[in-house]
C-alpha cells in the first residue's frame, strides 16, 4: 500500500455512539514514519511506575466501584455485554496491576498505550494503519462482520448491536474496548499507527487531550516520526489519517 493511498483514508465515529453515550469523546493520536521496536529500559520503567500508580490509587476489593471503570461496566451492559464476562481493557489491565503482575514489555508502541491506560485509568491502545485498505469507523455491528482475534485461527461474528471498531466489515476491536483483532496489531515493523484514548463521563475531555499529549511526547521520544492529535466528539466525529 502506498503512502498516497493511506492518506486517503478517514476515521469516523458514528452519530449513534454519541447519541447513546452522551459526553463520550475519543482522542486519536495519528503517527507516521515511526521506528518501533523493543522498549528500552527507560520506557519499561515508566510502565512499572504506571502499574505502581494503580496499586496506590485503587482498592483491590472495590475495583468495579472506581468511577472510571464503573462507567465502562455500565456502557457494556447498555449494548448487551456482561461486564463480569467481558471486561473493558482498562479494567483488565488494572486488575492485573493490582495482583502485582508486571505487564510484559511487548514493543514500544504497545507499551506506550498500556502505560497511558494505567496512568490515567483510561482505555488506550494502538492500531497499525499502514495495514489498512479502507476507512475505519467506531459503530454498532450488524452481526455480519468478521473478527479474527489475536492468537486465534477461528473467525467470529459480533452480535448485532455490539459496539465495534471496524474497517468495512472487518472488525478491528470487539465490544468497544475489549479485544483487538489480528489485522491491525502493532508490531515491531509497524511504521504508522493511530492510538485511541476513550473518555466516558466522569472523565473530562481535557484529560483525554492531556493523555494524547503524553502519548505524542512518548512516541517522539522512543519511536521518532511525526504525530498529531484530534479529539473526536459529537461536533467533530471524523479525522483524516493523513501524515
Amino acid at each position: 500500500m502506498t503512502q498516497a493511498t493511506a492518506n486517503a483514508f478517514h476515521y469516523r465515529i458514528a452519530d449513534e455512539i454519541f447519541r447513546r453515550f452522551p459526553g463520550y469523546v475519543r482522542g486519536v493520536v495519528i503517527a507516521h514514519e515511526l521506528a518501533n521496536g523493543p522498549s528500552p529500559p527507560a520506557l519499561v520503567e515508566l510502565l512499572r511506575e504506571a502499574e505502581a500508580s494503580v496499586r496506590a490509587r485503587l482498592n483491590p476489593a472495590a475495583v468495579a466501584d472506581e468511577p472510571r471503570i464503573k462507567a465502562w461496566r455500565e456502557a457494556y451492559r447498555a449494548f448487551g455485554a456482561k461486564p463480569t464476562e467481558f471486561r473493558s481493557s482498562i479494567e483488565a489491565l488494572a486488575r492485573r496491576a493490582l495482583k502485582g503482575e508486571q505487564l510484559p514489555a511487548i514493543n514500544a508502541l504497545v507499551d506506550i498505550g498500556n502505560l497511558i491506560s494505567l496512568r490515567h485509568l483510561l482505555p488506550a491502545g494502538a492500531h497499525a494503519i499502514d495495514l489498512l485498505a479502507g476507512d475505519i469507523t467506531l459503530r454498532t455491528a450488524t452481526g455480519a462482520e468478521q473478527f479474527l482475534a489475536f492468537g486465534s485461527s477461528a473467525t467470529e461474528q459480533p452480535l448485532p448491536g455490539e459496539i465495534i471498531f471496524a474497517e468495512g466489515d472487518t472488525v478491528l476491536t470487539r465490544r468497544w474496548t475489549w479485544r483487538q483483532a489480528q489485522h491491525t496489531l502493532t508490531l515491531p515493523e509497524s511504521r504508522a499507527v493511530e492510538f485511541n484514548i476513550d473518555g466516558l463521563p466522569p472523565v473530562p475531555a481535557a484529560e483525554v487531550e492531556q493523555a494524547g499529549a503524553e502519548i505524542m511526547e512518548l512516541v517522539r521520544r522512543f519511536c521518532g516520526g511525526r504525530a498529531r492529535f484530534a479529539l473526536l466528539d459529537q461536533a467533530h466525529p471524523s479525522v483524516s489519517l493523513a501524515a
